[in-house]
């Protein structure tokens, strides 16, 4: 009975695991997918256009590189909220970080990207023609995405590596809904006042499985004839990025401190980056910071370097401008950026605020 047991026990996880690689045989390679990871957190990195890879070393870290977690002293918390497309969409992300011992760190955070009070009118005109304003409802398009971390400082001097641990839930009303999960992996170095950094994202590639309401996809199907006919795929998964950047700081009086940063940012897809192939595309970003006594910070940074088809066919260049300032006292740090948060072409600039908390400072 017992050896029955055991055989059955490994066939049925013989059985999960040829499900598991026959999907992922079967999931899509796409080059944009769960795009809402990387419109970026912390308005002072959004300020100096995302050029933070190789420097940054608080709790925000978790998400540009959690190889950085290592450097927090104490408790640490950050808040962000930002609209987008005009006050349609809202971004929101919370973080929590803490020192495990005097080489390693653990931190947790959560951001959600949402479009709420969406109408849903598959309903409002029935079988026979008529229309009925009390057959709308609402209904709203979230994205989630949970991240554990941890980092470590590494036996080589100067070195410290982090990794991220993510779950992805996206749900689309009563529509679709689909999961996925995914790690990061980064890592930093410093020596002789250089700085240098390198962040993958989805290093594991990240695996999405959708689950579509067929019911309610029966109904956008009639809607339009001839269109929507078919289910959409159901498993897509998403490329490793790369974020690799290197850094310098600079004293220039005993009250002013000026931090330089460049970064490349790599996609393994083709793209409108100013540097693409079929192989591999390339968007360069340059951030500045100009502090005073580590307490008021004016950012500035440009990025997102696009080559522009216009109407007419010819080309163009087009380049995004940040600028940023901040406050800190007492553990308790207020930044501010002008970004454009989701760097989509022309669209209008959003104000970003953040808010981050160190607990060292009230103790």
């Amino acid at each position: 009975m017992f050896v029955n047991t055991q055989i059955l026990r490994l066939k049925t996880r013989l059985l999960l695991l040829f499900f598991f690689i026959t999907s992922v045989m079967v999931a899509q390679f796409r080059n944009y997918s769960n795009e809402f990871l990387n419109i970026g957190v912390d308005a002072a990195a959004l300020g100096m256009s995302k050029s933070v890879v190789a420097t940054s070393n608080d709790v925000n870290a978790i998400y540009w590189n959690p190889a950085g977690l290592v450097n927090i002293e104490d408790y640490q918390g950050a808040l962000m909220h930002a609209t987008y497309f005009a006050g349609i969409a809202n971004y929101n992300y919370a973080a929590f970080a803490m020192p495990v011992d005097d080489r390693s760190a653990l931190a947790l955070s959560i951001i959600r990207f949402g479009v709420d009070d969406i109408l849903n009118t598959t309903e409002l005109i029935d079988s026979q023609g008529n229309i009925d304003y009390n057959r709308i409802s609402l209904f709203s398009a979230a994205d989630y995405a949970f991240n554990v971390s941890y980092a470590r400082k590494m036996l080589l001097d100067g070195f410290q590596l982090g990794v991220n641990a993510k779950i992805v839930r996206r749900v689309i009303g009563d529509f679709a809904t689909s999961w996925g999960f995914g790690f990061d992996a980064g890592i930093q170095f410093e020596r002789n006042n250089w700085k240098f950094g390198l962040m993958v994202r989805d290093i594991t590639t990240t695996f999405n499985v959708w689950s579509i309401n067929k019911a309610e996809f029966d109904k956008i199907k009639n809607a339009i004839s001839g269109q929507n006919q078919e289910l959409p795929e159901t498993n897509e998964i998403t490329k490793p990025k790369a974020q690799l950047g290197v850094a310098k700081s600079f004293e220039i009086s005993r009250s002013f401190n000026l931090l330089t940063e460049f970064d490349l940012n790599m996609r393994f897809a083709q793209t409108n980056d100013i540097i693409s192939s079929s192989f591999l595309s390339i968007d360069p970003a340059l951030g500045f910071q100009l502090d005073y006594e580590r307490m008021v910070f004016l950012r500035a940074g440009v990025g997102n370097f696009q080559n522009i088809t216009e109407f007419d066919g010819s080309k163009s260049i087009s380049v995004q401008p940040n600028f940023g300032v901040g406050f800190k006292y007492k553990g308790i740090q207020i930044d501010y950026a002008l970004t454009n948060i989701g760097s989509v072409g022309n669209a209008l600039y959003s104000n970003i605020f953040s808010i981050k908390f160190d607990y060292s400072f009230f103790r």
